[in-house]
């Protein structure tokens, strides 16, 4: 299997560990950028609970992933929904640079 057939975790954060995650691949990303990932995601986790992880897919995609344990009843898909969406809009610059530095980077297509 190629490893692009798969998502490729770029971070992740947990309500229930209370941990973030920076898939080591992504080091040399500037430290600007890894702590401003790190602040959306724990703040994400914070508002709505569960587990946030940010994924690349096939085609470079930035994808919002979330899941949360079946017997946690403070978690709010609702407003999970609406933090996504919120955050696409508001962090659009950073997302599609991440998008763009992983196409060029990971996938070798051009800029």
């Amino acid at each position: 299997m190629d490893m692009f057939d798969e998502e490729i975790v770029l971070c992740a954060a947990s309500a229930y560990e209370k941990k973030f995650y920076l898939n080591e691949d992504f080091s040399k990303l500037p430290e600007e950028i890894k702590n401003e990932l790190k602040i959306m995601c724990v703040l994400f986790t914070e508002e709505v609970g569960g587990i946030i992880t940010l994924v690349f897919d096939e085609d470079g995609n930035l994808l919002f992933k979330t899941q949360a344990d079946e017997d946690d009843l403070l978690y709010d898909d609702i407003a999970c929904g609406m933090l996504i969406k919120k955050l696409r809009y508001e962090k659009r610059e950073l997302l599609e640079s991440l998008e763009m530095f992983y196409k060029v980077f990971f996938l070798g297509e051009d800029a």
